[in-house]
């Protein structure tokens, strides 16, 4: 008995029209990402183990899908090795590399590897797909795409005005309003740990903080409790509870409450500066909202941290997100080259434009113009018309059999094209096209001429 077909958990395939909804966003982005001034570069899909492992913290290098050495690769384990099934030693022997888990660390290779022909500062847009052994969920898969714009080679806070900018751009461009980014800074974080004296679990109380939200201030509360930070601590964290108001009001809290760090304060002022440009330059649909929780990515981001979620009609997770990483390449060799990215969530973003129907209806309509064929004199004169369509691009096509007409009219309905074209003896002869509109049901006979205005 043949066996039966599937793909993976957390993979999947795409039909035509799903391709069509993806190209359809893939296309906006882009589209933003070079009037931005981002330029396209590509990175193979699988690394050095060495270039990975360690770059995302202990969780992300379990999520990282090795990939077993071609050959007998056993027969290179010593036998006290194999008996002693301890992976963290094995691995490294059999596996030397992997896929990629993100699109941000194999960038920080590529500028390394290439500084010499680079010109800095440098900005790069990168659409690939990734993969992560992660647990599959709604919204959350083992292999997907990432939407990566990056700069690197300057400091300058004016980049995250134009990523906040950006965002704002392409969300609107999707006609998905009500979007809110939000941002944090590292420095603040630190700052905060600092003044309640948890500098050096500045992760644990990040982590714990994070889930203010959803479980509540006390079981937060008890969480840093039980991860070391005092109850002295604590309750000089209490204005952050209640934090509330606009942009500028939480900012005004977060001053007196972080005084005494000159780390805090660096971190305030950095917010300080792009919120008085992003009021100064106005968001198309977007809002930009402060949010001191914010703790993603800690483990590379020095300032600015980024996340984007979708309009609260929607209950999907983050849609893009990102940050400020002052010395991302240091990891391989290149030491003080700043630089700061964002990225945009491609299969969450599809999800939501789903929810919210607001795909254009004509997205998936490949195929403007099905020609009947009627037989092989038929076919050939209505190809060299097809000819002359898609050299004005438009999408036409043949039908390849000679079929009944109620197949082929079938054909153009399932595929949801919008014109059928007739032409039979009569039509060849008189030099015309019989030209159905599927919609309306109507037609009428037409020139050539007039045929081609029709479907522009």
């Amino acid at each position: 008995m043949a066996q039966k077909p599937s793909i993976p958990k957390g993979t999947r395939d795409f039909n035509p029209e799903e391709v069509a909804k993806r190209n359809y966003i893939i296309n906006v982005i882009k589209q933003q990402f070079e009037r931005f001034g981002f330029q396209p570069i590509e990175t193979p899909c699988f690394e050095h183990s060495e270039t990975l492992m360690g770059k995302y913290g202990d969780e992300g290098d379990r999520l990282i899908f090795k990939i077993l050495n071609s050959g007998e690769y056993l027969s290179k384990v010593e036998n006290d090795v194999l008996s002693q099934k301890d992976e963290s030693i094995l691995t490294p022997i059999i596996s030397e590399k992997a896929l990629r888990y993100d699109l941000t660390v194999p960038f920080a290779r590529y500028v390394v590897q290439h500084q010499n022909e680079i010109d800095f500062p440098f900005k790069r847009y990168q659409i690939q797909p990734v993969w992560r052994a992660d647990r599959p969920q709604k919204g959350r898969f083992r292999e997907f795409y990432q939407c990566d714009a990056d700069v690197v080679g300057s400091d300058s806070l004016w980049q995250e005005v134009e990523f906040i900018q950006l965002y704002d751009t392409v969300f609107t461009s999707l006609q998905l309003e009500g979007v809110t980014i939000k941002i944090n800074n590292r420095k603040i974080l630190s700052g905060i740990a600092e003044v309640i004296g948890a500098h050096d679990k500045l992760i644990d109380f990040t982590v714990a903080l994070d889930k203010l939200d959803k479980i509540g201030e006390d079981k937060v509360k008890e969480e840093m409790i039980s991860k070391g930070i005092s109850t002295k601590g604590i309750e000089k964290l209490q204005p952050l509870f209640s934090l509330s108001g606009d942009f500028d009001t939480q900012i005004q809290r977060l001053k007196a409450m972080l005084a005494t760090s000159i780390d805090g304060l660096k971190g305030i002022a950095e917010l300080e500066f792009i919120s008085k440009a992003i009021q100064s330059l106005n968001l198309k649909t977007a809002k930009l909202e402060l949010d001191v929780t914010l703790a993603r990515g800690l483990n590379y981001y020095t300032g600015a941290i980024f996340e984007v979620a979708a309009p609260k009609s929607v209950s999907m997770g983050s849609i893009g997100g990102g940050g400020r990483y002052d010395d991302l390449t240091g990891i391989f060799g290149l030491n003080d080259i700043s630089g700061v990215g964002i990225s945009f969530g491609l299969d969450r973003i599809y999800l939501v434009l789903e929810a919210l129907d607001l795909f254009p209806k004509t997205v998936a309509n490949s195929t403007r113009v099905l020609f009947i064929n009627f037989g092989e004199k038929e076919a050939l004169h209505c190809l060299k018309t097809i000819e002359k369509l898609r050299q004005q691009n438009i999408n036409a096509e043949l039908y390849p059999d000679d079929a009944k007409m109620k197949k082929q009219m079938n054909y153009a309905n399932k595929r949801n094209i919008p014109y059928v074209v007739l032409v039979g003896e009569a039509e060849m002869n008189a030099q015309t096209f019989t030209i159905k509109n599927m919609q309306t049901g109507t037609q009428e006979s037409v020139t050539e001429s007039e045929l081609m205005k029709i479907l522009q």
